[in-house]
C-alpha cells in the first residue's frame, strides 16, 4: 500500500485568504481600545504602524525559510535544518513542538474567548454561559476542519470574503461620516519623545503585534501549497500589506466618530461606532459580522497548528500517533483532535487578558528569535541558490527583527517572560531525558 501524502491544492488566493483570516480574528476589535488606553493619546496609531513594520521584517525571514523548505509543520523543519538535523536542531525543533502543544491551544482558545466576549453585546451572558459559547466555537471549528484540504481552501475563501466585507463596512462608515482624515491631522498632538512614550509604545505594540500574528500561517501548510517558492512569500507580503492598511483605516475610522478619550474605555467600541452612525440594528449586524471574523480566525489558526505535531511525528521526533493521516481525506486528524481538545479545556479555564501576553512571550524566544538566528546559520552553511527567495539588504533585516522581538519580549512583562522560560526549561528536561534513553544528541555514542 502506497504511503499517504498531503496534496498541493492551495493556490496564491487561498494561501493569502488563510493568512488574512488568521490575522484578522477578534484581536483588532478587542485590542483597539486597549492600545488607545496604553498610549493615552492620538498618536496610538504609531503602535499599529510598528506592529506592521515588525511583521513585514519578520516575514522576510519566514519567506526565505518557507520557500526553501515548503513542508508541513513550518518552523519545526526550519529549526531542524538551521541548527543541524542530527545535532542541536533536534533540540530546537523539539522545543518548538513542545511549546506549540501549549501555545497553539492558547491561541485557539483566545479567539474563542474573544468570540464569546463580543457575543455578549447581542445577548448578555453569565460567566458560565460565556464559557459554553467559547467551548462550542472550538468544537464547531474542529468539525469544520475534519475534511480534505481542497474543501478547506474553499471554506477559507468564503470566510475571507466575510472578513473583508466587515472591515470595508467599518472603514466606509468612517469615510461617509466626513471626518475620516481628522485623526491623522492630529496624530502628533501631545506627542513627546521621552522614556514614557517608548515604554507606552512597547506595551501597546504587544497588543498590535498579537493582532498581526498569522502572516506566516501558510508556512505550516507548506506541503499543501502550489508553487511554494513563489506563493509562500507572496501570500505573506500581500497579507501584511493588506491587513496593515485595513487596520490603520479601521482605527482612523473609529476615532473619527468616537473620540479616542471615549473609545479607550469602550468594551464594544466597534458596535458603539456603528450604533452612532446607523442605529441599533446596524450595530447588531456589525457585531454578527465581527463574530464571523473571530470564527474565521479560529478556523485558520487551528488548521495551521494541526500540521506541526503531525510533521514532528512523521519525522520520528514526537509521539507516533500524531503522524496519522485520515484514511480517506488525507489530513492529520489525530493532531487536529488533540489540539482541539486542549483548546476546548483552555477556553473554559482562562480569561482573554491572561493569554495575549502569554502567547507572545512563549513564542518569541524559540520561534521568532530562534528562526532569525537559524537563518543566519543556514546562510553560512548553504549556497544562496538553495534559497528561492532572498531578502533585500541581508542580513540587516534579520538583526532588526531580533532587536524588535527582544523589545516586545521585555514589554510582555517579567511574569510572562518567566512563564515562557519555565515552558522552555520543562521542555528541555523532557528532551534530555528522551535523548539520553535513545542515545540522541547530545548523548549519542561516537
Amino acid at each position: 500500500m502506497a504511503e499517504q501524502k498531503m496534496q498541493r491544492h492551495l493556490g496564491l488566493a487561498q494561501a493569502t485568504a488563510i493568512n488574512m483570516i488568521d490575522m484578522v480574528g477578534i484581536g483588532p476589535f478587542i485590542t483597539l481600545p486597549m492600545v488607545i488606553g496604553l498610549m493615552n493619546g492620538a498618536y496610538f496609531l504609531y503602535a499599529w504602524i510598528l506592529g506592521a513594520v515588525l511583521s513585514f521584517v519578520d516575514a522576510m525571514i519566514w519567506s526565505e525559510l518557507g520557500a526553501a523548505y515548503p513542508n508541513a509543520g513550518g518552523s519545526y523543519h526550519f529549526l531542524k535544518e538551521a541548527y543541524g538535523k542530527n545535532d542541536a536542531g533536534r533540540y530546537m525543533s523539539f522545543l518548538f513542538v513542545w511549546q506549540t502543544m501549549i501555545q497553539a491551544p492558547l491561541v485557539i482558545a483566545s479567539a474563542a474567548i474573544g468570540f464569546a466576549a463580543y457575543f455578549s453585546y447581542l445577548v448578555p451572558l453569565e460567566p458560565i454561559y460565556s464559557k459554553m459559547v467559547s467551548g462550542s466555537v472550538v468544537i464547531l471549528i474542529v468539525l469544520l476542519l475534519y475534511r480534505n484540504i481542497e474543501t478547506i481552501g474553499k471554506i477559507s475563501v468564503l470566510l475571507w470574503i466575510g472578513v473583508l466585507a466587515t472591515l470595508f463596512w467599518i472603514i466606509g462608515g468612517g469615510i461617509m461620516h466626513g471626518h475620516f482624515l481628522e485623526p491623522i491631522q492630529h496624530i502628533n498632538d501631545g506627542l513627546q519623545m521621552n522614556y514614557a512614550l517608548v515604554a507606552a509604545v512597547g506595551f501597546a505594540s504587544v497588543k498590535t503585534i498579537y493582532s498581526y500574528l498569522g502572516y506566516y500561517n501558510i508556512c505550516h501548510l507548506g506541503a499543501e501549497i502550489k508553487n511554494p517558492e513563489k506563493n509562500i512569500p507572496r501570500s505573506m507580503f500581500f497579507s501584511i500589506a493588506g491587513i496593515a492598511v485595513l487596520y490603520l483605516s479601521m482605527n482612523i475610522s473609529v476615532v473619527s466618530v468616537i473620540p479616542w478619550q471615549e473609545a479607550k474605555d469602550s468594551e464594544f467600541v466597534l458596535s458603539l461606532f456603528m450604533q452612532r452612525l446607523a442605529g441599533d440594528t446596524a450595530a447588531a449586524v456589525l457585531t454578527i459580522l465581527i463574530l464571523w471574523v473571530a470564527f474565521a480566525s479560529v478556523f485558520s489558526a487551528t488548521l495551521g497548528y494541526s500540521r506541526i505535531p503531525y510533521a514532528a511525528a512523521k519525522d520520528g521526533a514526537f509521539l507516533e500517533v500524531f503522524g496519522r493521516l485520515h484514511p480517506t481525506r488525507n489530513f492529520p486528524y489525530v493532531s487536529l483532535l488533540v489540539l482541539g481538545s486542549v483548546a476546548f479545556v483552555f477556553s473554559l479555564l482562562f480569561k482573554l487578558k491572561d493569554v495575549i501576553s502569554a502567547i507572545l512571550a512563549m513564542r518569541i524566544i524559540i520561534q521568532f528569535i530562534g528562526q532569525a538566528i537559524g537563518l543566519l546559520l543556514l546562510r553560512r552553511k548553504k549556497k544562496e541558490t538553495n534559497f528561492p527567495y532572498k531578502m533585500p539588504l541581508f542580513p540587516l533585516p534579520v538583526y532588526l527583527a531580533i532587536v524588535l522581538w527582544l523589545g516586545v519580549l521585555v514589554s510582555t512583562g517579567t511574569k510572562m517572560v518567566l512563564s515562557g522560560l519555565l515552558v522552555i526549561t520543562m521542555g528541555s528536561i523532557v528532551y534530555f531525558i528522551k535523548s539520553k534513553r535513545k542515545d540522541e544528541w547530545p548523548f549519542e555514542k561516537i
